[in-house]
């Protein structure tokens, strides 16, 4: 079996296939993109995601972007380490589901935040923008929290622990300097220190160097 390659930069959307990988054991090794020098809009790094964008997986002949299909593929090859529900179960259903809503609706939205001069042409509009992708996010962060105490278990899905709980906390560790950020709301910040915790977590965030405020 070949080395599984992850393309990473510290912090990025790189980070929730990084703690995947980290709690499924297998060796991997991880690839540096100096994004702060454009490394990610290289030709060579172009030939492996043309949109330019962390992270990347190299598994074998297989080159994969796109950090939740990432996921979603090294959950799916190794299904003992259970870091998804089993197929054509609800369960499983739901995984999808907030793995699908992580990255297309939470994720979306917090790139406006960070990049609103991407859909504004002056000062007022990114901060329009910005203003208005900020309140957006609260509100999805709201939905976190009213399903965590709907269920009231540890976890995103319940009582299992699962790959949408490290892109959860990827994102949610975005929100750090908000306002109103995801730690500060009761069952999300508990939530948040639970996952934290997990020692796959833990050494990600010591190989990343990332400080503090960890979320």
């Amino acid at each position: 079996m070949s080395k599984l390659q992850l393309h990473y930069f510290p912090g990025n959307a790189s980070m929730a296939p990084h703690i995947v990988l980290e709690e499924l054991g297998v060796p991997f090794e991880l690839v540096w993109v100096d994004r702060e020098h454009d490394a990610h809009k290289s030709p060579d790094y172009l030939r492996l995601n043309p949109n330019g964008l962390i992270p990347v997986l190299v598994d074998g002949s297989l080159v994969l972007y796109e950090a939740a299909a990432i996921c979603l593929h090294l959950a799916d090859c190794h299904p003992a380490a259970s870091l998804a529900p089993p197929l054509a179960t609800p369960e499983r259903a739901h995984f999808y589901k907030w793995m699908v809503w992580l990255t297309n609706t939470l994720q979306a939205d917090l790139i406006l935040y960070f990049y609103p001069e991407r859909w504004a042409d002056d000062a007022a509009g990114v901060a329009s923008v910005k203003a208005h992708a900020e309140a957006r996010v609260g509100s999805l962060l709201d939905q976190l929290e009213a399903e965590l105490a709907r269920h009231g278990g540890p976890w995103l899905l319940g009582a299992q622990y699962s790959a949408v709980d490290a892109y959860a906390l990827m994102l949610c560790r975005w929100t750090r300097n908000f306002t109103r950020p995801a730690r500060s709301l009761p069952q999300l910040g508990a939530y948040l220190q639970r996952v934290l915790a997990r020692p796959a977590v833990q050494r990600v965030f010591a190989t990343e160097k990332i400080g503090q405020p960890l979320v």
